[in-house]
Protein backbone atom coordinates (compact mmCIF):
# COMPACT_ATOMS: atom_id res chain seq x y z
CA UNK A 1 0.00 0.00 0.00
CA UNK A 2 2.63 2.22 0.63
CA UNK A 3 4.62 1.55 -2.07
CA UNK A 4 1.59 2.20 -4.27
CA UNK A 5 1.15 5.75 -2.83
CA UNK A 6 4.95 6.69 -2.97
CA UNK A 7 4.88 5.48 -6.72
CA UNK A 8 1.53 7.97 -7.61
CA UNK A 9 3.71 10.99 -6.14
CA UNK A 10 6.25 11.04 -8.07
CA UNK A 11 6.49 13.94 -10.56
CA UNK A 12 6.65 11.67 -13.59
CA UNK A 13 2.98 10.24 -12.72
CA UNK A 14 1.19 13.05 -13.65
CA UNK A 15 3.13 12.88 -17.18
CA UNK A 16 1.85 8.83 -17.40
CA UNK A 17 -1.64 10.06 -16.58
CA UNK A 18 -1.87 12.12 -18.99
CA UNK A 19 -0.60 9.42 -21.80
CA UNK A 20 -2.86 7.21 -20.60
CA UNK A 21 -5.79 9.82 -21.23
CA UNK A 22 -4.38 10.79 -24.48
CA UNK A 23 -4.34 7.07 -25.41
CA UNK A 24 -7.69 6.66 -23.98
CA UNK A 25 -9.09 9.46 -26.11
CA UNK A 26 -7.43 8.27 -28.95
CA UNK A 27 -8.70 4.67 -28.54
CA UNK A 28 -12.63 6.58 -28.34
CA UNK A 29 -12.17 7.93 -31.75
CA UNK A 30 -10.28 4.95 -33.20
CA UNK A 31 -13.32 2.78 -32.19
CA UNK A 32 -15.81 6.11 -33.64
CA UNK A 33 -14.03 5.18 -37.07
CA UNK A 34 -13.49 1.59 -37.02
CA UNK A 35 -17.32 0.27 -35.37
CA UNK A 36 -19.33 1.45 -38.63
CA UNK A 37 -17.07 0.05 -41.16
CA UNK A 38 -16.19 -3.42 -39.14
CA UNK A 39 -20.12 -3.45 -38.87
CA UNK A 40 -21.05 -3.18 -42.28
CA UNK A 41 -18.00 -5.62 -43.07
CA UNK A 42 -20.24 -8.45 -40.81
CA UNK A 43 -23.08 -7.81 -42.63
CA UNK A 44 -21.70 -8.76 -45.67
CA UNK A 45 -20.13 -11.73 -44.46
CA UNK A 46 -22.63 -14.40 -45.50
CA UNK A 47 -21.95 -18.33 -44.75
CA UNK A 48 -19.97 -17.72 -41.81
CA UNK A 49 -20.01 -20.08 -38.66
CA UNK A 50 -22.14 -18.87 -35.99
CA UNK A 51 -19.03 -19.22 -33.78
CA UNK A 52 -17.02 -17.09 -36.10
CA UNK A 53 -20.12 -14.12 -35.83
CA UNK A 54 -20.68 -14.12 -32.44
CA UNK A 55 -16.78 -13.78 -31.90
CA UNK A 56 -16.70 -10.69 -34.40
CA UNK A 57 -19.64 -9.34 -33.03
CA UNK A 58 -17.80 -9.09 -29.42
CA UNK A 59 -14.83 -8.07 -31.08
CA UNK A 60 -17.19 -5.45 -32.17
CA UNK A 61 -18.94 -4.70 -28.86
CA UNK A 62 -14.92 -4.35 -27.25
CA UNK A 63 -13.45 -2.22 -30.14
CA UNK A 64 -12.94 0.87 -27.46
CA UNK A 65 -11.34 -1.38 -25.08
CA UNK A 66 -9.28 -3.30 -27.76
CA UNK A 67 -7.69 0.01 -29.11
CA UNK A 68 -6.92 1.31 -25.81
CA UNK A 69 -4.80 -2.09 -25.10
CA UNK A 70 -3.23 -2.00 -28.69
CA UNK A 71 -2.10 1.34 -28.33
CA UNK A 72 -0.94 1.75 -24.39
CA UNK A 73 1.27 -1.62 -24.45
CA UNK A 74 3.57 -0.53 -27.38
CA UNK A 75 3.99 2.95 -26.03
CA UNK A 76 4.92 1.20 -22.18
CA UNK A 77 7.99 -0.72 -24.50
CA UNK A 78 9.26 2.44 -26.19
CA UNK A 79 8.99 4.46 -22.88
CA UNK A 80 11.16 1.55 -21.19
CA UNK A 81 13.73 1.86 -24.35
CA UNK A 82 14.14 5.06 -24.28
CA UNK A 83 13.56 6.37 -20.61
CA UNK A 84 14.36 4.94 -16.66
CA UNK A 85 11.57 1.86 -15.87
CA UNK A 86 10.25 3.90 -13.20
CA UNK A 87 9.29 6.45 -16.12
CA UNK A 88 6.13 4.02 -17.24
CA UNK A 89 5.65 2.14 -14.16
CA UNK A 90 2.14 3.79 -13.80
CA UNK A 91 1.22 3.11 -17.66
CA UNK A 92 2.22 -0.83 -17.10
CA UNK A 93 0.36 -1.44 -14.19
CA UNK A 94 -2.51 1.12 -16.30
CA UNK A 95 -1.98 -1.86 -19.29
CA UNK A 96 -2.27 -4.43 -16.99
CA UNK A 97 -5.43 -3.63 -15.48
CA UNK A 98 -7.20 -2.75 -18.86
CA UNK A 99 -6.06 -6.25 -20.65
CA UNK A 100 -7.21 -7.93 -17.64
CA UNK A 101 -10.56 -6.22 -17.76
CA UNK A 102 -10.79 -6.79 -21.78
CA UNK A 103 -9.79 -10.67 -20.95
CA UNK A 104 -12.41 -10.97 -18.34
CA UNK A 105 -15.02 -9.13 -20.38
CA UNK A 106 -14.59 -11.37 -23.04
CA UNK A 107 -14.44 -15.16 -21.09
CA UNK A 108 -17.54 -13.74 -18.90
CA UNK A 109 -19.47 -13.86 -22.38
CA UNK A 110 -19.71 -17.54 -21.70
CA UNK A 111 -21.79 -17.10 -18.56
CA UNK A 112 -25.46 -16.53 -19.94
CA UNK A 113 -27.38 -15.25 -16.95
CA UNK A 114 -26.79 -11.22 -16.99
CA UNK A 115 -26.75 -10.71 -13.03
CA UNK A 116 -24.38 -13.19 -12.72
CA UNK A 117 -22.23 -12.37 -15.36
CA UNK A 118 -21.94 -8.73 -14.11
CA UNK A 119 -20.95 -9.85 -10.55
CA UNK A 120 -18.22 -12.60 -12.31
CA UNK A 121 -16.84 -9.95 -14.16
CA UNK A 122 -16.82 -7.06 -11.28
CA UNK A 123 -15.59 -9.84 -8.90
CA UNK A 124 -12.56 -11.45 -10.48
CA UNK A 125 -11.43 -8.01 -12.01
CA UNK A 126 -11.50 -6.05 -8.50
CA UNK A 127 -9.27 -9.60 -7.45
CA UNK A 128 -6.70 -9.22 -10.88
CA UNK A 129 -6.96 -5.88 -9.66
CA UNK A 130 -5.21 -6.19 -6.31
CA UNK A 131 -3.14 -8.39 -7.40
CA UNK A 132 -1.46 -6.29 -9.79
CA UNK A 133 -1.04 -3.43 -7.46
CA UNK A 134 0.02 -5.98 -4.54
CA UNK A 135 -2.47 -5.45 -2.57
CA UNK A 136 -3.82 -8.79 -1.62
CA UNK A 137 -2.32 -9.89 1.64
CA UNK A 138 -3.29 -6.58 2.85
CA UNK A 139 -7.31 -6.99 1.97
CA UNK A 140 -6.86 -10.49 3.08
CA UNK A 141 -5.30 -9.66 6.22
CA UNK A 142 -8.16 -6.99 6.83
CA UNK A 143 -11.21 -9.13 5.82
CA UNK A 144 -9.63 -12.01 7.66
CA UNK A 145 -9.36 -9.78 11.21
CA UNK A 146 -13.17 -9.14 10.74
CA UNK A 147 -14.83 -12.42 12.37
CA UNK A 148 -16.90 -14.13 14.83
CA UNK A 149 -16.99 -17.27 16.54
CA UNK A 150 -19.37 -19.92 17.11
CA UNK A 151 -17.83 -22.73 19.07
CA UNK A 152 -14.98 -23.92 17.78
CA UNK A 153 -15.86 -22.46 14.12
CA UNK A 154 -14.98 -19.17 13.63
CA UNK A 155 -16.61 -17.19 10.70
CA UNK A 156 -14.87 -14.50 9.02
CA UNK A 157 -15.42 -11.67 6.24
CA UNK A 158 -12.43 -13.64 4.15
CA UNK A 159 -13.70 -17.15 4.67
CA UNK A 160 -17.14 -15.91 3.87
CA UNK A 161 -15.53 -14.39 0.61
CA UNK A 162 -14.23 -17.76 0.14
CA UNK A 163 -16.95 -19.88 0.51
CA UNK A 164 -19.14 -17.31 -1.57
CA UNK A 165 -16.50 -18.14 -4.57
CA UNK A 166 -16.12 -21.93 -4.13
CA UNK A 167 -19.52 -22.57 -3.86
CA UNK A 168 -20.82 -20.54 -6.71
CA UNK A 169 -18.00 -22.25 -8.95
CA UNK A 170 -18.93 -25.38 -8.08
CA UNK A 171 -22.80 -24.93 -8.44
CA UNK A 172 -22.15 -23.89 -12.08
CA UNK A 173 -20.42 -26.42 -12.27
CA UNK A 174 -22.98 -28.98 -11.45
CA UNK A 175 -25.95 -27.18 -13.40
CA UNK A 176 -23.66 -27.69 -16.78
CA UNK A 177 -23.59 -31.13 -15.74
CA UNK A 178 -27.38 -31.48 -14.15
CA UNK A 179 -28.36 -29.72 -17.83
CA UNK A 180 -25.92 -31.91 -19.48
CA UNK A 181 -27.73 -34.78 -18.48
CA UNK A 182 -30.82 -33.97 -18.50
CA UNK A 183 -30.64 -33.37 -22.06
CA UNK A 184 -29.43 -36.80 -22.46
CA UNK A 185 -32.07 -37.90 -20.79
CA UNK A 186 -34.86 -36.87 -22.36
CA UNK A 187 -33.29 -38.03 -25.54
CA UNK A 188 -34.08 -41.57 -24.07
CA UNK A 189 -37.13 -43.07 -25.45
CA UNK A 190 -36.75 -46.21 -23.40
CA UNK A 191 -37.56 -43.78 -20.06
CA UNK A 192 -40.42 -42.92 -19.97
CA UNK A 193 -42.05 -39.42 -19.55
CA UNK A 194 -42.46 -39.09 -15.57
CA UNK A 195 -39.49 -40.95 -14.82
CA UNK A 196 -37.47 -38.97 -16.85
CA UNK A 197 -38.91 -35.93 -14.89
CA UNK A 198 -38.11 -37.64 -11.62
CA UNK A 199 -34.50 -38.68 -12.96
CA UNK A 200 -33.74 -35.06 -13.72
CA UNK A 201 -34.42 -33.75 -10.33
CA UNK A 202 -33.09 -36.23 -8.30
CA UNK A 203 -29.92 -36.04 -10.43
CA UNK A 204 -30.17 -32.18 -9.66
CA UNK A 205 -30.79 -32.55 -6.19
CA UNK A 206 -27.53 -34.89 -6.13
CA UNK A 207 -25.06 -32.32 -7.82
CA UNK A 208 -25.75 -29.18 -6.46
CA UNK A 209 -26.36 -30.61 -2.34
CA UNK A 210 -22.95 -32.29 -3.56
CA UNK A 211 -21.25 -28.96 -4.89
CA UNK A 212 -22.72 -27.13 -1.90
CA UNK A 213 -20.67 -29.34 0.99
CA UNK A 214 -17.72 -29.99 -1.49
CA UNK A 215 -17.64 -26.14 -1.64
CA UNK A 216 -18.02 -25.59 2.13
CA UNK A 217 -15.26 -28.45 2.84
CA UNK A 218 -12.80 -26.94 0.87
CA UNK A 219 -12.82 -23.54 2.34
CA UNK A 220 -12.74 -25.17 5.74
CA UNK A 221 -15.64 -24.99 7.23
CA UNK A 222 -16.28 -27.59 10.05
CA UNK A 223 -19.90 -29.34 8.97
CA UNK A 224 -19.51 -31.13 12.38
CA UNK A 225 -20.48 -27.49 14.07
CA UNK A 226 -23.30 -26.90 12.15
CA UNK A 227 -25.17 -29.92 12.48
CA UNK A 228 -26.83 -27.96 15.66
CA UNK A 229 -27.82 -24.97 13.81
CA UNK A 230 -28.75 -26.90 10.33
CA UNK A 231 -31.33 -29.49 12.86
CA UNK A 232 -33.22 -26.37 14.33
CA UNK A 233 -33.51 -24.60 11.04
CA UNK A 234 -34.81 -27.85 9.43
CA UNK A 235 -37.53 -28.13 12.38
CA UNK A 236 -38.28 -24.48 11.95
CA UNK A 237 -38.79 -24.53 8.08
CA UNK A 238 -40.69 -28.33 8.95
CA UNK A 239 -43.52 -26.86 10.83
CA UNK A 240 -43.45 -23.38 8.86
CA UNK A 241 -43.10 -24.97 5.35
CA UNK A 242 -45.55 -27.87 5.88
CA UNK A 243 -47.60 -27.17 2.40
CA UNK A 244 -44.07 -26.85 0.49
CA UNK A 245 -42.51 -29.95 1.87
CA UNK A 246 -46.09 -31.79 1.21
CA UNK A 247 -46.21 -30.52 -2.17
CA UNK A 248 -42.23 -31.53 -2.81
CA UNK A 249 -43.31 -35.26 -1.39
CA UNK A 250 -46.38 -35.33 -3.53
CA UNK A 251 -44.58 -34.45 -6.41
CA UNK A 252 -42.35 -37.45 -6.18
CA UNK A 253 -44.77 -39.98 -5.40
CA UNK A 254 -46.57 -38.55 -9.07
CA UNK A 255 -43.34 -39.27 -10.83
CA UNK A 256 -42.70 -42.78 -9.27
CA UNK A 257 -46.29 -44.17 -9.40
CA UNK A 258 -46.52 -42.82 -13.32
CA UNK A 259 -50.50 -41.67 -12.43
CA UNK A 260 -49.89 -38.52 -14.77
CA UNK A 261 -46.78 -37.34 -17.18
CA UNK A 262 -46.12 -34.48 -19.34
CA UNK A 263 -48.77 -34.89 -22.40
CA UNK A 264 -51.61 -36.29 -20.79
CA UNK A 265 -55.25 -35.17 -20.64
CA UNK A 266 -56.75 -34.27 -17.21
CA UNK A 267 -59.83 -32.58 -15.73
CA UNK A 268 -59.37 -31.48 -12.41
CA UNK A 269 -62.91 -29.63 -11.11
CA UNK A 270 -63.55 -27.06 -14.09
CA UNK A 271 -60.18 -27.37 -15.11
CA UNK A 272 -59.57 -29.17 -18.32
CA UNK A 273 -56.17 -29.44 -20.37
CA UNK A 274 -52.93 -31.27 -21.15
CA UNK A 275 -50.01 -31.58 -18.55
CA UNK A 276 -47.29 -29.37 -19.98
CA UNK A 277 -44.57 -29.60 -16.77
CA UNK A 278 -44.17 -31.83 -13.97
CA UNK A 279 -42.76 -29.29 -11.25
CA UNK A 280 -41.30 -29.90 -7.91
CA UNK A 281 -44.04 -28.04 -6.39
CA UNK A 282 -46.88 -27.86 -8.95
CA UNK A 283 -47.85 -28.95 -12.27
CA UNK A 284 -48.50 -26.92 -15.50
CA UNK A 285 -51.35 -27.27 -17.12
CA UNK A 286 -52.38 -25.57 -20.22
CA UNK A 287 -56.29 -25.29 -21.11
CA UNK A 288 -57.79 -24.82 -24.84
CA UNK A 289 -58.27 -21.06 -24.59
CA UNK A 290 -53.97 -20.68 -23.61
CA UNK A 291 -54.58 -20.51 -20.32
CA UNK A 292 -51.87 -21.64 -17.64
CA UNK A 293 -53.02 -23.78 -14.39
CA UNK A 294 -50.14 -24.23 -11.75
CA UNK A 295 -51.76 -26.98 -9.70
CA UNK A 296 -50.11 -27.68 -6.58
CA UNK A 297 -49.14 -30.91 -6.29
CA UNK A 298 -50.95 -31.91 -3.08
CA UNK A 299 -54.29 -31.59 -5.24
CA UNK A 300 -53.43 -33.97 -7.60
CA UNK A 301 -52.67 -36.97 -4.64
CA UNK A 302 -55.86 -35.94 -2.74
CA UNK A 303 -58.19 -35.14 -5.31
CA UNK A 304 -60.16 -36.58 -7.74
CA UNK A 305 -58.31 -36.43 -11.27
CA UNK A 306 -59.59 -37.80 -14.73
CA UNK A 307 -57.10 -38.53 -16.63
CA UNK A 308 -58.42 -38.72 -20.02
CA UNK A 309 -54.92 -40.70 -21.70
CA UNK A 310 -53.81 -42.37 -18.55
CA UNK A 311 -53.91 -46.03 -19.72
CA UNK A 312 -54.40 -45.20 -23.53
CA UNK A 313 -55.12 -42.21 -25.80
CA UNK A 314 -58.52 -43.80 -26.63
CA UNK A 315 -61.55 -41.41 -25.25
CA UNK A 316 -65.06 -42.62 -25.72
CA UNK A 317 -67.46 -39.26 -25.86
CA UNK A 318 -71.49 -39.32 -25.52
CA UNK A 319 -73.46 -36.83 -27.29
CA UNK A 320 -77.74 -37.29 -26.07
CA UNK A 321 -80.65 -36.18 -28.19
CA UNK A 322 -84.30 -36.62 -29.20
CA UNK A 323 -86.31 -37.43 -32.01
CA UNK A 324 -89.97 -37.31 -32.81
CA UNK A 325 -92.61 -40.33 -32.07
CA UNK A 326 -93.22 -40.53 -35.30
CA UNK A 327 -89.81 -41.34 -36.45
CA UNK A 328 -89.22 -44.80 -36.64
CA UNK A 329 -85.99 -45.46 -34.26
CA UNK A 330 -84.19 -48.28 -36.64
CA UNK A 331 -83.65 -45.68 -39.03
CA UNK A 332 -82.70 -42.83 -36.59
CA UNK A 333 -79.92 -45.04 -34.87
CA UNK A 334 -78.39 -45.88 -38.18
CA UNK A 335 -78.86 -42.43 -39.24
CA UNK A 336 -77.14 -41.21 -36.05
CA UNK A 337 -74.07 -43.61 -36.33
CA UNK A 338 -73.76 -42.65 -40.16
CA UNK A 339 -73.13 -39.14 -39.52
CA UNK A 340 -70.82 -39.62 -36.43
CA UNK A 341 -68.50 -41.86 -38.83
CA UNK A 342 -68.12 -39.27 -40.95
CA UNK A 343 -66.64 -36.71 -38.93
CA UNK A 344 -62.73 -36.45 -39.29
CA UNK A 345 -61.63 -37.26 -35.39
CA UNK A 346 -64.09 -40.03 -34.87
CA UNK A 347 -62.48 -42.87 -34.96
CA UNK A 348 -63.40 -45.94 -37.60
CA UNK A 349 -62.18 -49.00 -36.47
CA UNK A 350 -63.58 -48.12 -32.91
CA UNK A 351 -67.41 -47.92 -34.31
CA UNK A 352 -70.26 -45.76 -32.86
CA UNK A 353 -73.31 -46.62 -31.51
CA UNK A 354 -76.86 -45.14 -30.81
CA UNK A 355 -78.78 -46.14 -27.88
CA UNK A 356 -82.35 -45.35 -26.76
CA UNK A 357 -82.31 -44.31 -23.57
CA UNK A 358 -85.76 -43.56 -22.41
CA UNK A 359 -89.29 -42.16 -23.84
CA UNK A 360 -89.46 -38.90 -22.72
CA UNK A 361 -92.46 -36.29 -22.01
CA UNK A 362 -92.11 -35.13 -26.53
CA UNK A 363 -89.31 -37.03 -27.91
CA UNK A 364 -87.48 -40.49 -28.01
CA UNK A 365 -84.21 -39.83 -26.27
CA UNK A 366 -80.97 -41.16 -27.92
CA UNK A 367 -77.32 -41.21 -26.82
CA UNK A 368 -74.66 -41.28 -29.53
CA UNK A 369 -71.12 -42.62 -28.34
CA UNK A 370 -67.88 -43.00 -30.46
CA UNK A 371 -63.99 -42.95 -29.94
CA UNK A 372 -61.24 -40.33 -30.69
CA UNK A 373 -57.89 -40.39 -29.77
CA UNK A 374 -56.23 -36.54 -29.24
CA UNK A 375 -58.37 -35.19 -26.31
CA UNK A 376 -55.70 -32.47 -26.78
CA UNK A 377 -57.12 -31.45 -29.56
CA UNK A 378 -60.72 -30.56 -27.58
CA UNK A 379 -64.05 -32.26 -26.80
CA UNK A 380 -66.57 -29.54 -26.87
CA UNK A 381 -65.43 -28.63 -30.55
CA UNK A 382 -65.49 -32.35 -31.72
CA UNK A 383 -68.89 -32.97 -29.78
CA UNK A 384 -70.41 -29.53 -32.05
CA UNK A 385 -69.09 -31.24 -35.24
CA UNK A 386 -70.78 -34.30 -34.28
CA UNK A 387 -74.32 -32.34 -33.20
CA UNK A 388 -73.46 -30.72 -36.64
CA UNK A 389 -73.09 -34.14 -38.85
CA UNK A 390 -76.33 -34.78 -36.77
CA UNK A 391 -78.40 -32.11 -37.78
CA UNK A 392 -77.26 -32.34 -41.42
CA UNK A 393 -78.17 -36.05 -41.71
CA UNK A 394 -81.90 -35.70 -39.79
CA UNK A 395 -82.72 -32.53 -42.26
CA UNK A 396 -81.63 -34.84 -45.52
CA UNK A 397 -83.41 -37.72 -43.90
CA UNK A 398 -86.84 -35.47 -42.71
CA UNK A 399 -86.18 -36.97 -39.15
CA UNK A 400 -87.73 -33.99 -36.43
CA UNK A 401 -86.28 -33.26 -33.54
CA UNK A 402 -89.03 -32.18 -31.10
CA UNK A 403 -89.14 -29.51 -28.74
CA UNK A 404 -91.87 -28.93 -25.92
CA UNK A 405 -94.73 -26.75 -26.67
CA UNK A 406 -97.42 -25.21 -24.21
CA UNK A 407 -100.96 -24.07 -25.00
CA UNK A 408 -102.52 -21.25 -23.14
CA UNK A 409 -106.07 -20.62 -23.38
CA UNK A 410 -107.85 -17.48 -21.30
CA UNK A 411 -111.18 -18.70 -20.10
CA UNK A 412 -113.72 -15.60 -20.07
CA UNK A 413 -115.51 -14.64 -17.42
CA UNK A 414 -119.24 -13.72 -17.59
CA UNK A 415 -119.63 -10.32 -16.99
CA UNK A 416 -122.64 -10.91 -14.56
CA UNK A 417 -120.59 -12.88 -12.09
CA UNK A 418 -117.92 -10.16 -12.38
CA UNK A 419 -120.39 -8.11 -11.00
CA UNK A 420 -122.10 -9.99 -8.44
CA UNK A 421 -120.66 -9.56 -4.91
Amino acid sequence: MQGVAEGLLRPWSAYQLAIALVLLLLAHLAARLLAPRLRDWLRSREGWSKWRMRAMVIVHRRLGALSFVALIWPTVWIMREVTWPSRSYLLDIIGQLALAWLVIAVLSRLVRNRFLRQVLRLGVWGWTALSILGLTGDVRDLLDSAAVELGETRFSLWLLLQAVVVVTALLMGARFLALSSSTSIRRNDDISPSMQVLLIKLLQVLLYTTAFFIGLRAVGVDLTGLAFLSGAIGVGLGFGLQKVVSNLVSGIIILMDKSIKPGDVISLGETFGWINSLGARYVSVVTRDGREYLIPNEDLITGQVVNWSHSNEFVRLDIHFGTSYGDDPHKVREIAVKAAQGVNRVLSFKPAVCHIVGFGDSSVDYVLRFWIRDPTGGLTNIRGDVYQALWDAFQANGISIPFPQREVRLLDTPSDQAGAV
